[in-house]
């Protein structure tokens, strides 16, 4: 089988840069883009020099102020940045329609055969950051180029910000055994302090294990882990399908049991879905919840009504509830997720799972 070539395209810092690029008295300045410093707000997203103070995304705002008193915050400008994030896909599509968007800052590209006959994927990235630069008005990306997609993504984090890094299959071998385990996509904090108990701090300690060892360890996780540290990831790139749902959900950087913070984590999530229903004129019957606990379990609760959802406010109403439901609060939670089915229509159109809010991993974006 041919060697596929595979692009990772992340903006730098999306939503602050957007900030400052549109406001030049805020360059050079600690912008945090979420809630009110003195709310149980969250952080969206912060610049470069906010994050020198230690702020990070799904950091309280109230936090953040501490750290960093002087910081702009700014509440977010969605249709700001899906405006920006149409002009940088209209790239893409100057070289393959096999573009497979992850949220609003960054998507995978499969330019094993591209519309420019261009035979280094290497060229076709830094021909993307340079057209996104020079259309965006100096917003900055990092590339990832390997030939799967999960070294793509830890490609294009590896020297942010501006960054482009190249993961050859003869190079894939030693920079997955130099790999910190933390950096593997779907290694969370706790899965990773249970990494290190047991000695495994790079790639090269993961290969020692079997297969066998790793399920029998991580459940049904340990075959990925398995996969991923040799090398294997066949996933293709999926440019498009028939959208059944439409879902936002984030992993926390710490494990939570205040439900306050919940419920805002929840209106953030259902502020971007509300965004993706407004743009797309779509409405469903069908609210989900889900939540994972500190431990890992995993629980879902779902309400279908006679009427069609579409507004945050209608979410709020109707999610608050179902997370009473569940031990929310009693157990601490990583992660939460809300999704909207049950639509009007069917519509085909790009996938869209946004998941940056609030890095599911060690993300630096």
């Amino acid at each position: 089988m041919k060697t596929r070539k595979i692009i990772h395209i992340d903006m730098d810092a999306f939503y602050a840069s957007v900030e400052q690029r549109d406001r030049p008295e805020f360059k050079g300045k600690a912008v945090i883009v979420g809630g009110e410093p003195d709310s149980r707000g969250v952080v969206a997203a912060c610049s470069y020099e906010a994050r020198k103070f230690g702020i990070h995304s799904a950091m309280s705002c109230s936090r953040a102020y501490k750290l960093c008193p002087h910081a702009v915050f700014l509440r977010p400008r969605f249709d700001a940045y899906k405006r920006v994030s149409h002009e940088i896909r209209q790239v893409f599509f100057e070289y393959t329609d096999l573009v497979e968007p992850l949220s609003l800052d960054e998507a995978f590209l499969d330019v094993t055969v591209n519309k420019k006959d261009i035979s280094s994927a290497t060229e076709i990235a830094g021909e993307i950051k340079r057209k996104i630069f020079e259309r965006t008005d100096g917003l900055t990306a990092s590339a990832g180029v390997s030939f799967n997609k999960f070294l793509a993504k830890v490609a294009s984090d590896f020297r942010k910000p501006d960054g482009l890094t190249v993961i050859t299959p003869e190079r894939a071998p030693a920079f997955i055994d130099h790999l910190p385990v933390g950096r593997i996509f779907g290694v969370g904090k706790v899965t990773e302090k249970k990494m290190h108990q047991l000695g495994i701090n790079r790639g090269a300690d993961l290969k020692k294990f079997k297969k066998e060892e790793l399920l029998s360890l991580f459940g049904k996780a340990g075959s990925y882990f398995y996969k991923i540290v040799h090398g294997k990831d066949d996933r293709p790139v999926v440019s498009h399908h028939i959208r059944k749902s439409v879902g936002k959900e984030t992993t926390l950087e710490e494990d939570i049991d205040d439900i306050n913070v919940m419920h805002d984590v929840l209106s953030l999530l259902a502020e971007k879905i509300e965004k993706y229903f407004d743009s797309e004129s779509q409405k469903g019957k069908t609210i989900t919840l889900k939540v994972k606990y500190h431990d890992f379990t995993q629980v879902t609760r779902s309400l279908t009504i006679d009427k069609y959802i579409s507004s945050k406010d209608q979410m709020m109403d109707l999610i608050i509830p179902l997370l009473s439901s569940t031990e929310a609060g009693k157990k601490k939670v990583r992660l939460l997720g809300m999704s909207i089915s049950n639509f009007s229509d069917k519509t085909k159109e790009p996938i869209q799972t946004e998941q940056l809010a609030f890095p599911f991993y060690k993300k630096r974006s």
